[in-house]
């Protein structure tokens, strides 16, 4: 069983070892209304509903997937931005003693590190990268078959790392590899390249003015980019370029076979992958480069949906 904890909305997933889902059930988490004792109270409803069509006496094991900061080895979750009062939860011990079976927690970039290798872009590689490039940029690292944490669940931070000394704002740091390459970076990059471009006279047929450059998001510049606006295009490069920056470190010391890039990467691959293999052919270290692949990933708006139940199947 995976248990899947967002801050907009959870899920519960019933499914096997062969990653067949049997049945999933997804709710609002509405956490301004309720603290986590309500929102488990809602997944114990759920479970039940469950175990009225797959018997309990059959379940094997639950594997849960959340946003950190959070212990795997201690099985807690530490207030997360995204779960406000959620502090200090025993999730593991709450989980395990109701159901008498083992449960294990990852975080949510992690749950999807392992769907991808377990059954997507990574299935059969020994060592594996995982991108979130999404909302932010997370991480999951596959390294000699195993998952790789760290020493207190931190491995795998690669959003923080400094690409530039000034840039968008990402993991609270500017030029970041964050900030430069997830949905909130590339918005704060196209408002601050838009804005001079406009200063300039120049037309964007995407954004005609300067109020309009405060909405910008990277959907609405990835499709003006696909229609062949310069500008957009443009603003794709500069996210392009530091993405090849941040996957030449990862490959210069990493030495992965396979990273798997998801969410904005994945549905705009023809317009980044020029940039990120130009990056690559200058920065990264050449005999590394040749032996890994840069490849979208697979499983798409359905990772979710398997990632907790990977955490319970990976589960030693």
């Amino acid at each position: 069983m995976g248990i899947d904890i967002g801050g907009t909305k959870c899920a519960v997933v019933a499914g096997d070892k062969d990653f067949n889902i049997y049945q999933k059930i997804q709710f609002e988490t509405r956490t301004g209304e309720r603290d986590y004792n309500a929102v488990l109270d809602e997944f114990f409803v759920h479970i039940e509903t469950l175990f009225s069509t797959y018997p309990k006496e059959q379940l094997k094991g639950i594997g849960i997937s959340c946003g950190g900061p959070l212990d795997s080895k201690k099985g807690m979750i530490y207030s997360p931005p995204n779960l406000p009062g959620w502090d200090n939860v025993p999730i593991v011990d709450i989980f395990t003693k109701r159901y008498g079976v083992q449960t294990s927690i990852q975080n949510d970039a992690n749950a999807c590190a392992l769907a991808e290798w377990l059954m997507g872009a990574g299935k059969g590689t020994q060592n594996m990268i995982f991108l979130t490039f999404g909302t932010g940029m997370g991480s999951g690292l596959i390294l000699n078959g195993q998952l790789y944490a760290g020493t207190n669940d931190l491995g795998g931070e690669v959003g923080h790392i400094r690409l530039a000394k000034t840039g968008p704002v990402g993991f609270g740091k500017a030029g970041s590899f964050e900030g430069f390459c997830s949905g909130g970076g590339i918005a704060q990059l196209a408002a601050s390249m838009v804005s001079e471009k406009l200063k300039n006279g120049e037309k964007l047929a995407f954004c005609p003015d300067a109020e309009s450059a405060k909405n910008l998001s990277a959907k609405i510049v990835a499709e003006a980019a696909i229609s062949g606006d310069p500008a957009a295009l443009d603003i794709i490069r500069v996210s392009a370029e530091y993405l090849g920056r941040g996957l030449a470190v990862l490959i210069d010391v990493l030495n992965p076979e396979c990273i798997v890039i998801g969410s904005i990467y994945s549905r705009n691959e023809m317009l980044f992958k020029p940039h990120v293999d130009r990056i690559l052919a200058e920065e990264a270290i050449p005999s590394a480069v040749e032996v890994c692949q840069i490849k979208p990933a697979l499983l798409g708006e359905s990772i979710g949906d398997f990632a907790a139940l990977c955490v319970a199947l990976n589960a030693k």
